[in-house]
């Protein structure tokens, strides 16, 4: 692949955005026409999950192809460690320039270095040294409407308006003003939809709640307490906005000519279960925590094809390089979706995720099982790990999709669990853990 004809690639990265959220994936209220439309001409994922339901690992395992516990970011405010290798140097090298807009959350250790509401000083920032607006926590530093970030020189940049829109802008202010010379991979990271945590809401634009107030509920919600009920309409508010910010992109990539040229990612971190499954909006194993959108257009990635195989975040790195023509590091643990799109047939048939802060939890998704442990008197926030691990989750996905069931501890499914204990130690040991000893659920 030479440098003339190297694609340039833009990855849109939600936050806290489920799949069903989208109008491809089911969602029947008109949310998401740019991305339906992107998914008619390109890939969709029928099945992708992230391989850790919390902010700044899941954007630690992005950057390096790792998980979260090789890297040391097993959950938030730990920094990127500055010997980790990112997706930026890997594309530096290769003759890219790098860009990276919205939230960063790989900058802060806490009670050392702290950049939550400062500028991220430019060795804190993974590679990306071609074009920087951003902030640490976006969330700390701005609202639905107004805030800042940080650009490349630490200057402090107010905006003002919808903060989707805003971060947009700066985005749109790269394509139109950057070095034409070579490709670019831009990497956009947004906050909606997720919670403002200082309001304890989700914060669309105004007119969501009156917009989105007819929504079907999800059946995974059905029946429960959580926040869902208010909250909803402005979540999917929140992912009208992020659409019609991806409809922006779309036609300036396409004022440029270049949008042939240009592979387009959309996904998201994890999803969202209202505090359905606990006291907040992820951190478990559900589906309605780790199952996210994937869609893929471009070089390729056409033909409005949907791919039901197994996907995870973890598969993003290598697959993102092999766009750029560069061979991905034998320490990526994932593996490049364009096997996918090849036809290979030897795809890894089981998700592995790691979950922390709530629990010290691993688990496991096969397209018909849920199997999760818990780890006995641990903390989530000071244990990364553990040597042993109880029993909490079992679901039968194929009888119950929504997880309502928890047939975990039943002696009718024990020769099931105890199949699915041994492949999530598998799964550990491939991800550089100690395998574990996992105890059968008591009560």
């Amino acid at each position: 692949m030479t440098q003339e004809n190297k694609p340039n690639i833009l990855f849109v990265f939600s936050d806290q955005q489920r799949w069903d959220t989208v109008g491809c994936y089911g969602q029947s209220l008109d949310v998401t026409p740019h991305l339906d439309q992107i998914a008619e001409r390109g890939v969709r994922f029928e099945y992708a999950f992230t391989c850790q339901p919390v902010c700044g690992p899941a954007r630690a395992c992005v950057q390096t192809g790792k998980y979260a516990t090789e890297t040391g970011c097993y959950r938030n405010d730990i920094a990127l460690p500055l010997t980790e290798k990112t997706l930026a140097h890997y594309f530096s090298e290769a003759g890219y320039d790098v860009g990276y807009v919205g939230k960063w959350h790989l900058a802060s250790t806490e009670s050392e270095d702290d950049y939550k509401i400062k500028p991220i000083p430019p060795e804190r920032r993974g590679g990306y040294k071609d074009y920087w607006v951003a902030a640490d926590l976006l969330e700390f530093t701005s609202h639905g409407y107004d805030g800042y970030m940080f650009d490349r020189d630490m200057k402090k940049v107010s905006f003002s308006g919808y903060r989707a829109d805003c971060v947009t802008d700066y985005a749109l202010d790269y394509l139109r003003d950057r070095d034409r010379e070579n490709p670019f991979f831009l990497f956009i990271s947004y906050l909606e939809p997720h919670h403002q945590n200082d309001r304890n809401r989700y914060e669309g634009p105004r007119g969501s709640k009156e917009r989105f107030k007819d929504f079907a509920v999800p059946e995974d919600l059905v029946g429960t307490e959580g926040d869902w009920r208010e909250s909803y309409p402005d979540y999917l508010g929140c992912c009208a906005s992020l659409d019609h910010n991806v409809g922006r992109l779309l036609t300036e990539l396409e004022r440029q000519g270049i949008a042939e040229n240009t592979v387009i990612f959309y996904t998201s971190d994890h999803g969202s279960h209202f505090r359905t499954r606990n006291d907040e909006y992820k951190r478990s194993c559900h589906d309605n925590s780790i199952r996210i959108p994937l869609i893929i257009y471009g070089p390729g990635f056409k033909g409005g094809r949907v791919i039901s195989e197994l996907t995870s975040l973890i598969d993003l790195p290598p697959t993102l390089l092999a766009c750029g023509g560069i061979e991905p590091p034998e320490n990526m643990q994932g593996r490049p979706l364009q096997q996918l799109i090849a036809g290979r047939a030897d795809w890894p048939q089981t998700i592995f995720v790691q979950i922390s802060e709530s629990q010290v939890g691993r688990a496991i998704r096969t397209k018909q099982w849920k199997y999760g442990v818990v780890a006995p008197n641990k903390d989530g926030i000071a244990d990364s790990s553990s040597d042993t691990y109880i029993e909490r989750y079992l679901y039968d996905l194929c009888r119950d999709p929504a997880e309502k069931n928890n047939l975990v501890g039943k002696a009718k499914y024990r020769e099931i669990a105890e199949q699915l204990a041994e492949t999530l130690s598998k799964k550990m040991s491939e991800a550089g853990e100690k395998e574990p000893e996992i105890l059968p659920f008591r009560k």
